[in-house]
């Protein structure tokens, strides 16, 4: 009963995280380039 929801959560904390980073990675190159 618990699996699905916490296999749920973490696919979705995965994607947050994913997203997060890779916002981060492209201000920084966005920073990078426009110095």
């Amino acid at each position: 009963m618990a699996a699905p929801r916490l296999k749920q959560w973490l696919w979705f904390v995965g994607l947050w995280a994913g997203s997060v980073t890779a916002l981060g990675i492209v201000a920084g190159a966005l920073r990078a380039v426009l110095r």
